[in-house]
């Protein structure tokens, strides 16, 4: 830790210092400055001043040397903003993030801090006036350990570039890991992406006994797993004795452990509680890996925590969208379940039909939509038992239109997937379907899914105006509609899959 102190050096003898960048256009400043900070150091370096008396010569300095860890910088000189435009300079035209500027003023209604901390890229912000002794040393000491901090972290990833072949990889990885939106996908890659870090076994990541685990009131859940530990995501098992006194050793000490070849990853978060992850076949690491590790910790609690709030909007944003479809469909004396089974149904339909899981998530999130239009259909169409008049008719129609319209201004990506399938899901494949007569592909997968999945169980239950169909039926007409009202590679997958079709109609009955 880096510390003030006297010094201890002899006199003449020269040792390695902090560059300290004074910028003022009171020579007193200068004076009084070095006189206060002339005789401490801060991790064995002392401190060396260059004196800069208008924004013009500090950006000269600037230009010529690249060891200045700090500027003390006055804001009004040659010019009122002279002060601002340097700091500016540092930041956009030297693009250096590394120095720490520390802004000095003795006027300070001509920069209110709040204005030059929001538009200026500052590190602090003091007036003269109430910087004594004791402030100007707990200054300098924050910013120097800052700057400090930045050039450990600096040296650690040259470091990584030009003396650890593979870890390159490891990091740029990281991003795409980040984006993961599975727990348990988040988690197995987890694993993948610390055992390369901590050069674990090539083997590690597939055949080693590797597990990542939440802890929680009933003990640890495994999130992710290899070699043993492979099939018990989800479950709730007893440990080894000497894995289970590194874990209590970690969660005790909330820090990361490492005994032998063996390591115990500790990330506390806010939202997600604690999380461990257990590798074998670790080996030897040095201070660098040390220090990366730990910067990768620190963004992983990061990761587990947006994961965690990711899970709670995505199941506050389902609950609404499947509270608004219920509505829709309780207003049209509908299935009570309809909407999840299509959503489940349509998910299903997606993979099967070989679309991304973000995809079919989607799909899955946006289908409770499809009849939303429905709202604005008068009651006296919208519930009548028999079958509509062609007026009538014409109106009931018009609810795809008005569920299109409904979402189709929003900017978020599930609402415009659904204002894709609540105006897409009564087009046929033959180009018979409405509202605008769409043939082919130039239906959106998202409306040729919902279109079968909505028909499938609109059929398979009754409704105020029908009695449910026998299965076998509902498949008969479905191949007799491959290629008219559906796409036929759907109807086939569909049916193939019918076992699983079946159990999601089951696990959501009215």
């Amino acid at each position: 830790m880096g510390l003030f102190k006297k010094s201890s050096k002899s006199k003449g003898e020269t040792k390695p210092s902090w560059k300290i960048l004074i910028v003022d256009d009171e020579p007193d400043v200068h004076a009084v400055t070095k006189l206060t900070l002339s005789q401490f150091e801060f991790d064995d370096k002392g401190v060396e001043f260059i004196s800069a008396y208008s924004g013009e010569e500090a950006r000269k300095v600037l230009n010529e040397r690249n060891d200045i860890a700090l500027v003390l910088l006055d804001v009004v000189m040659e010019t009122d903003d002279a002060g601002l435009q340097v700091a500016q300079y540092i930041r956009q035209d030297l693009s250096n993030h590394f120095i720490r500027i520390i802004l000095r003023t003795g006027q300070p209604g001509q920069a209110p801090e709040r204005t030059v901390i929001t538009n200026y890229d500052i590190n602090d912000y003091k007036d003269k006036t109430s910087l004594s002794s004791d402030k100007l040393f707990t200054v300098v000491y924050t910013g120097l350990r800052g700057y400090r901090d930045i050039l450990d972290i600096e040296l650690a990833r040259k470091k990584l570039e030009n003396h650890r072949e593979g870890l390159e990889r490891v990091i740029d990885s990281t991003a795409s890991l980040f984006r993961i939106r599975s727990l348990q996908e988040f988690a197995s890659g987890l694993l993948v992406q610390i055992a390369s870090l901590l050069h674990a076994d090539e083997n590690g990541s597939e055949n080693s006994n590797n597990f990542v685990v939440r802890k929680n009131e009933d003990g640890l859940q495994f999130l992710a797993g290899t070699g043993q530990y492979r099939p018990l995501s989800g479950d709730k098992v007893n440990l080894p004795e000497n894995i289970n006194a590194m874990i209590k050793n970690a969660c005790l000490s909330q820090k990361c452990v490492i005994e032998n070849d063996y390591f115990v990853g500790y990330f506390k978060t806010i939202n997600a509680g604690e999380n461990l992850i257990y590798l074998e076949g670790i080996n030897q690491i040095d201070d660098l890996d040390r220090k990366l590790l730990e910067l990768f910790s620190n963004n992983i609690s990061v990761a587990f925590d947006n994961l965690e709030l990711d899970k709670e909007i995505f199941e506050t944003q389902s609950e609404i969208i499947d509270t608004l479809g219920e509505v829709v469909e309780s207003r049209s004396k509908e299935a009570a379940n309809h909407v999840r089974r299509v959503a489940h149904l349509s998910r299903a339909l997606a993979l099967w039909a070989g679309e991304p899981e973000e995809k079919a998530q989607e799909l899955f999130m946006a289908s409770p939509m499809h009849d939303v239009g429905k709202v604005a259909i008068p009651d006296s169409i919208l519930l009548k038992p028999g079958k509509l008049t062609e007026e009538e008719f014409e109106i009931m129609k018009t609810h795809v239109n008005i569920g299109h319209e409904i979402f189709t201004r929003s900017k978020r990506s599930t609402l415009k997937a659904a204002a894709i399938v609540a105006g897409e899901h009564h087009e046929k494949y033959n180009g018979e379907g409405y509202p605008n007569g769409l043939k082919g592909e130039d239906i959106h997968i998202y409306g040729r899914i919902v279109a079968l999945v909505d028909v499938f169980d609109a059929l398979s239950h009754s409704r105020c105006y029908k009695e449910a169909w026998p299965l076998d039926k509902i498949l008969q007409l479905l191949e007799e509609e491959k290629g008219e009202h559906f796409e036929p590679r759907l109807v086939e997958l569909f049916i193939q899959n019918i076992d699983e079709v079946q159990r999601i109609m089951e696990a959501y009955p009215d």
